[in-house]
Formats: structure tokens, sequence, C-alpha cells
């Protein structure tokens, strides 16, 4: 080569760097290892044995997702060690909803010029959901794009596939009336409609240092960076355990308003009561800094309801038992009725803005 030949590190890829990246998540790959998967990296594709994992009948169920925006907040205040919780949660929420079991995670990650040390951050925080959710992380992909990024942003991506028996598919076909709706209690925004809540934060005049006016002690971009909350233990044992659980549904971006009918048979509503929701300070503060109307409230974000959850009226009280004994604080959000077309939502009461 001439002497003043040009390499890959002069176009702003450094080989060396994603090296070390792997060296330093090894450790966090492997404590996410489970029974059909050893979680060992390194190789082209992860092997999971659904053998191995108990399965007789299994359906697999796969699901993918990001953070969206919240990205931003990550990126600007320097506090990497949590976004890798929501990238997770977004992704194995959606598959505990079908009933299904987390068995494997897989992320990309992509930026401009990499870290190695945020890169372990960012895979830190995933292996801590991973493990948490029973899930192998079985590997990814860290793509170095310089002139796509600039330096210090990056993107996330994560893909997870699950499994369930097929018997024990959700929704249920056996929906009807007068079936109750239950709420599971939200840590926060979790990972949807960032893009309004940066939006306020601006208006407000606010930096993401600045003390949060929602969050006693913390500053506004603590705050908000605060993780989507993992369901997958809780609603995993009380679907087992109870067997009465007939639907889920994940309340992400489009809210209760837009999230709960994807799991009702058409020719139902659901009839939620807006004053039984205990919706979070940092709601009530983005409704009121930003002018934000209840109905756009209600399809911009979950408003203090992460997971709802359709049972029968006879057991309502033995599956919020079971669910508060898993550690959720549980609502009653409403009643499944009688409806006309497709499956939607009407709602009654005031939302405590």
């Amino acid at each position: 080569m001439a002497k003043d030949g040009l390499n890959y590190r002069d176009a702003g890829v450094d080989i060396d760097a994603g090296n070390r990246l792997v060296d330093l998540i090894k450790p966090l790959v492997k404590a996410t290892a489970r029974p059909g998967a050893d979680a060992d990296i390194g190789g082209f594709g992860g092997v999971f044995d659904l053998k191995r994992a108990g399965f007789e009948d299994p359906l697999l169920v796969a699901t993918t997702d990001g953070v969206g925006t919240k990205l931003k907040i990550a990126i600007e205040t320097g506090k990497h060690d949590t976004i890798g919780i929501d990238l997770v949660a977004m992704c194995v929420n959606d598959l505990v909803v079908q009933g299904a079991e987390p068995l494997f995670f897989l992320d990309y990650f992509a930026t401009g010029r990499l870290s190695p040390e945020v890169g372990a951050q960012i895979v830190r925080g995933i292996a801590l959901a991973c493990k948490d959710s029973g899930c192998a992380l079985v590997g990814g992909e860290t793509a170095e794009m310089p002139g796509m990024y600039s330096d210090g942003d990056y993107d996330l991506a994560g893909f997870s596939v699950g499994a369930v028996e097929r018997s024990r598919l959700l929704p249920r076909a056996d929906i009807e009336p007068d079936d109750v709706i239950l709420g599971l209690a939200s840590s926060g925004v979790h990972s949807n409609g960032f893009s309004l809540v940066r939006r306020v934060v601006e208006h407000a005049g606010l930096t993401w240092h600045d003390p949060a006016p929602f969050a006693a002690g913390k500053s506004v971009g603590e705050a908000l960076l605060t993780p989507t909350r993992l369901y997958v233990k809780s609603v995993l044992s009380v679907v087992r355990e109870t067997e009465a659980v007939k639907a889920l549904a994940h309340i992400t971006g489009g809210g209760i308003t837009e999230n709960l009918p994807r799991v009702l048979p058409k020719g139902m509503l659901a009839r939620v009561d807006l004053s039984n929701l205990i919706v979070p300070p940092v709601f009530r503060w983005l409704a009121k800094a930003g002018g934000v109307a209840p109905e756009e409230m209600l399809r911009a974000f979950n408003c203090g309801v992460g997971m709802a959850v359709v049972v029968a009226a006879e057991e309502e009280e033995r599956v919020a038992d079971a669910f508060a004994d898993a550690g959720e604080c549980v609502i009653r959000l409403g009643v499944i009725e009688p409806g006309e077309g497709a499956a939607h939502v009407v709602y009654d009461g005031t939302l405590g803005l």
C-alpha cells in the first residue's frame, strides 16, 4: 500500500473500538443465559433450543421496536445506562400480551463514532432487562456509520422472539360483554410520545438539567429517563396461575384509545372510566405546561396505565389480587359492552389532569 494510502479508521470506522466493545459486553451477555440458550456471542447467529426450554407444541411470537426520540434525552444528558431497559421492555411487553414467554433478544446499535464505554452502558441496561425478563441476549449488531450520524448520536432497535403453547395463545376467543378491564400502573411516560414531551419541555423554557417540576429531587432529564416498566414476570405468573386472563394490551403509542381495541373482537367496545385512572404527576405537568387537551393526552401517552387486562367479571377480584401479589398496582379501568362495527373505546368520567 502507498505510504499515504487511506484505511478504514481514516474513513471514520474503528474496528478496534468495535472489538473492545465486544470484550466489554461479553460478561453482561453471559449473565443472561437461560435454558435453551448459552448466550455466547461472536458467531453469525444466535441459536435457541425450544426443546430444552420445555415447550411441547409451541407457537413462536416475534416483536421489534425502538425507543423513539427518548434517545435524544439520553444522548443530550450523557445518561445511557437505562435506555437499554426501555429497548427490551418495548419488545418483551409486546410478547407477553399474546401469552408468550420471551426467549431471546437481539439489539441493533448504530452510531456515528463508536465509544466502547457508551456502548457498554447501553448494553448493560439491555442485559439487565433481559435477565429480569428471563430472556437470553443472544447477539446483535453494532454499526459505526460516520456521515449518517453525528458524533455522539446513536440509534437503537430491538428484536425479540418468544414462545407460547398453542392452547394458551392470547387473546382468547371468549371475550364477551360484562367482562372487566383492569389496568396495571405504568412507571411514567415509558417510551412513547417523546417528540411531544421534548416540545413541551422546550415550550416551558426548561433544560434537561433543571429541577423537574413533577419529580422532587430529580432533574427534568433524569425524571423523563425513568425506564419503561417490565411486565413479563408478573403477567406470565398471573396468566399461568389463574388461567383467567382473556386478553392483554400493552399501552404504548396511541394510548388506551388505540391499543385496547387491538385485542377486542369486532362488535365490542371498551367502556373506560377515566376517573379511576391514577394519573402520575408527569402527565399532569405535560398537560398543563403544553396546553395539551385530555383527548390528545389519551392518544399520545399511557396516562398511568402501562398494561390493560381483560377478565370475566367473576374472576376480577382473584386476578386483581394475583397481580397485586406480583407487585403490580391494579385499578379497575372499565367493562366490555356490545358495540357496532370495529372495536373501540368509549370514555366516561374525567381524566385527573
